[in-house]
């Protein structure tokens, strides 16, 4: 089963769309949490415990656990070994660099942590992503269109006749790297007009939506525009807005109901597209 085909069935069985993001800042977890000694491993664990009924797939995002040193990088290893295969892990690493740095990262991520996923950056071309695509059953999300205001800066870029921008190119020149059928595309919900595009564009591929929630994407609009014509085949990451939904012991009851609210609001807009 390649990566692609996993992904569909995951989503199918857990009848979801959401990605939630594990973005552990030491400063915002609980005070007595905080405190122990493993509060990344701690405060994700719980939070894992409580919304793994609600989730696709859990995004971790690596630099929350690789500045604490190695008692962070220890909590990931510990975190990847107690999610269960009926959801997707995807390291948000955004990795890219020339073929033995990008190799070394794709087995440090693939192999070692075995994460099913990982976000790559494809700014230095094709050899830099492909270590990441070698494994048919684990796939990469190639950087398109992020969430950020700083987007503006490259990736509207326009070519010479002013039709095409660098993130369309981006989406067009991912497909013809998915013989494997394991490449996918971080498209912000932020630009919704954006998002419907490169989805017409990209029928096939999945999305990672990010910017939903804290950053100010619109859900329903990202739902419409960023499935495929199923109402699949993306995931809506939220980080913040899930993990931090309370900063109070009741932090992870706190996430499994606004998980639970999330899942069914996007399982509602999915209906929606379905009827129209």
């Amino acid at each position: 089963m390649n990566f692609t085909q996993r992904l569909s069935q995951i989503i199918r069985e857990q009848d979801s769309l959401l990605c939630i993001g594990l973005d552990p800042d030491i400063r915002r977890i609980p005070a007595k949490m905080a405190n122990s000694a493993d509060p990344l491993y701690n405060f994700c664990s719980e939070i894992i415990e409580r919304t793994l009924h609600t989730a696709a797939a859990y995004k971790l995002n690596l630099a929350f656990f690789e500045s604490e040193g190695s008692k962070g990088w220890a909590a990931l290893e510990k975190l990847i070994q107690i999610i269960p295969d009926t959801v997707l892990t995807i390291a948000d690493a955004k990795r890219g660099d020339i073929g033995t740095s990008s190799e070394m990262y794709a087995r440090a991520i693939l192999d070692k942590l075995n994460f099913d996923a990982v976000t790559v950056n494809p700014y230095m071309g094709k050899d830099s992503v492909e270590p990441f695509l070698r494994q048919s059953d684990k796939g990469a999300f190639v950087l398109c269109l992020t969430s950020n205001p700083g987007n503006r800066d490259f990736q509207y870029f326009r070519d010479g006749d002013g039709a095409k921008t660098l993130h369309s190119h981006v989406a067009k020149t991912v497909l013809g790297w998915n013989q494997n059928e394991n490449c996918g595309l971080v498209v912000g919900a932020t630009q919704p007009e954006e998002l419907q595009s490169i989805r017409k564009a990209a029928p096939e591929l999945p999305f990672l939506i990010p910017g939903v929630g804290t950053q100010g994407g619109d859900l329903k609009a990202a739902v419409l525009n960023g499935t495929d014509a199923s109402g699949g085949l993306a995931l809506f990451n939220v980080s913040r807005g899930i993990i931090y939904k309370s900063s109070e012991r009741d932090f992870a009851e706190a996430a499994k109901r606004e998980a639970e609210t999330l899942r069914d609001q996007i399982n509602e807009f999915r209906k929606m597209k379905a009827r129209s």
